[in-house]
């Protein structure tokens, strides 16, 4: 990183690097509260420059390549792209973090890390669209990205890949490739990582040393293959049990990825009499909708919409349209808040 622009970066960039400079041999982080409220930690720096390392290795990045940051350094997915390009010498292309971040950027770009709300609202108009086509190596992470949006990059000429990590993890820990005839269902681990499955829920446990110290104990259910890849079939805590049958919300909700690709939504549960817990759609309202209370729509067109695309048992019992669907600071579904919404509404 060029020491002598950094006068020019915003005032939560500079107090970063400052703090990445000081004496102290730690920094302070946030989880993305996905679940929950943000917890506040502190990780050694050198796990951070051995995560770092991991990456710039496995992408070959090169000093005095640009890389763009669009992502908030309060969080840990913006605090490892400065922490890259300062131990590669990468040249930090700042932007201030928002929902379409290639609006103010017209240079090349040969590493950069996105959310997927900023993938798709790059893919809506022309010019940003060919900016992102045009970064060298694009890593997408902070929430999942939905098979449509898998399908739309499938075909761009330059290199994507989904993450899998998390805050503890210090950012990804494995990728998938998303673009070109590499792409796959399936996350590869980097390198030095070690994958196991509970056998009691078949959630994933990660060994990651060079990041943390001991094994890590997650609430995703996954598919671990005998070569070490996997694929992430949702969260233990994101189960709705209604009558007996256990619904993954993830999953449904990818489901009708196709059919809602232009708006937010999300799955969640309210309680019920008789099936314990039923399933529940909350639709956000966009610029085109006059919607200024939450309004149940589930009627006979909408519900053989969903049909075509759901079993019987994953039909919701209710949509609701509201004002807007609960997001993280780092664009994740808040299920909390979004459980809360369903639960006024029953």
């Amino acid at each position: 990183m060029d020491k002598t622009k950094t006068d020019s970066y915003p005032k939560e960039l500079t107090e970063f690097i400052a703090k990445w400079n000081d004496n102290s041999s730690v920094v302070t982080l946030f989880t993305s509260g996905s679940t929950g409220k943000p917890k506040e930690w502190t990780v050694e720096k050198k796990k951070m420059k051995a995560s770092a390392n991991a990456t710039i290795q496995f992408f070959n990045l090169q000093a005095k390549q640009k890389a763009l940051l669009c992502l908030s350094t309060d969080y840990i997915a913006g605090m490892m792209m400065v922490v890259r390009s300062i131990i590669a010498d990468l040249e930090l292309v700042s932007v201030t973090p928002n929902s379409n971040p290639l609006e103010s950027v017209d240079e090349t770009i040969h590493f950069a890390a996105m959310t997927p709300m900023q993938v798709y609202n790059s893919l809506q108009n022309p010019i940003t669209c060919e900016r992102l086509s045009k970064i060298g190596k694009l890593i997408i992470g902070g929430s999942a990205v939905t098979p449509s949006l898998c399908e739309t990059l499938r075909s761009f000429p330059n290199e994507i890949y989904s993450t899998y990590g998390m805050t503890e993890t210090l950012s990804h820990i494995a990728l998938r490739r998303i673009s070109g005839a590499e792409n796959s269902e399936y996350y590869t681990p980097l390198p030095a990582v070690e994958l196991s499955i509970n056998p009691v829920d078949q959630t994933l446990v990660i060994y990651a040393p060079h990041v943390h110290n001991t094994p890590l104990q997650t609430n995703d259910i996954a598919e671990l293959l005998p070569d070490g890849r996997f694929k992430i079939l949702g969260r233990v805590d994101n189960v709705v049990n209604s009558g007996g049958l256990k619904i993954q919300l993830e999953k449904v909700e990818d489901l009708i990825s196709a059919f809602l690709r232009d708006r937010n939504y999300a799955f969640t549960s309210q309680k019920d009499p008789k099936y314990g817990e039923r399933l529940v759609l909350l639709i956000g309202s966009d610029n085109d909708m006059d919607v200024e209370l939450e309004i149940d729509v589930l009627d006979e067109t909408l519900h053989n919409i969903l049909e075509k695309y759901l079993p019987k048992h994953q039909i919701p019992k209710k949509v609701y349209f509201v004002s807007k669907i609960p997001r993280t600071a780092t664009g994740k579904i808040n299920r909390v808040a979004a459980k809360l919404i369903a639960d006024k509404l029953n």
